[in-house]
């Protein structure tokens, strides 16, 4: 089985730029868009039942604004919008799609780049989040969590982390509330599988940045820990274009 996430910031805009004609080249078995920036009403017939697959979408109240959508060559089991907080649900930032042997958390993670009360909002949705996964776990779901988390975790995964320790994708406290993912029994699949990579997900669109590969690894797939042996492969997609972000890919046996 094959995953692909995608922050396309902004699904008209990643269909004008090929979005069709590279999901019917990659054809993934599950594809999750974060950042999709559209309302229900808005959606075409080929938005919502694109070829091959079932699709399910949430939008925030705010038009133009965040929402996330899934993709399935099979459909789930049980489909969730949001995760039971309503001051991110309403944001359009979670879907949860159960399949047989695992559950897939699609997410929007909020950035923290307008200020300090938007990085306090950014590290209460990866506590309440991560709090809903251990929930979860307890009633014996195995999870797969990927997404656009907006948080550079180590030196690694930045071009330039000397230049950025007071940005906020930096900021120390982000840094720590994603290592709370880790310590709390996820793993960061590609790093764990490319140690030593630097490879990034997101670049400016200012300064000719993703020429210049001046980027940031902000977008990742956490697989729980008795997932990690059934993991073939993490990959990130940076010849895919559309996008501020591209997309990452991940192979799994299960």
């Amino acid at each position: 089985m094959r995953l692909v996430s995608w922050n396309v910031n902004g699904i008209r805009a990643a269909i004008r730029n090929g979005f069709w004609q590279w999901l019917s080249a990659d054809a993934p078995d599950i594809l999750c868009l974060q950042e999709t920036r559209i309302h229900d009403e808005q959606l075409t017939a080929k938005m919502r039942t694109p070829p091959g697959y079932v699709t399910f979408w949430h939008s925030a109240q705010q038009k133009g604004y965040s929402g996330v959508a899934t993709f399935c060559k099979q459909s789930p089991l049980a489909v969730r919008e949001g995760f039971g907080r309503c001051r991110f649900d309403i944001e359009g930032r979670v879907l949860v799609t159960e399949h047989p042997t695992f559950t897939l958390i699609n997410a929007y993670f909020p950035s923290g780049r307008r200020g300090h009360e938007r990085v306090e909002c950014k590290l209460e949705f990866y506590d309440a989040l991560l709090e809903y996964c251990s929930q979860l776990q307890e009633q014996g779901h195995r999870l797969v969590v990927c997404g656009d988390y907006n948080t550079a975790h180590q030196a690694l995964d930045l071009a330039r982390p000397s230049q950025n320790k007071r940005t906020s994708g930096f900021l120390p406290e982000e840094r720590e509330a994603l290592s709370h993912w880790l310590d709390s029994g996820f793993v960061d699949i590609f790093r764990y599988l490319h140690p030593g990579s630097r490879e990034y997900t997101w670049w400016t669109y200012r300064f000719d940045a993703r020429a210049r590969n001046v980027g940031w690894r902000i977008d990742y797939f956490l697989v729980a820990k008795e997932l990690v042996p059934h993991v073939q492969e993490a990959r990130i997609l940076g010849d895919v274009m559309g996008s501020d972000h591209c997309p990452i890919g991940l192979e799994v046996d299960l």
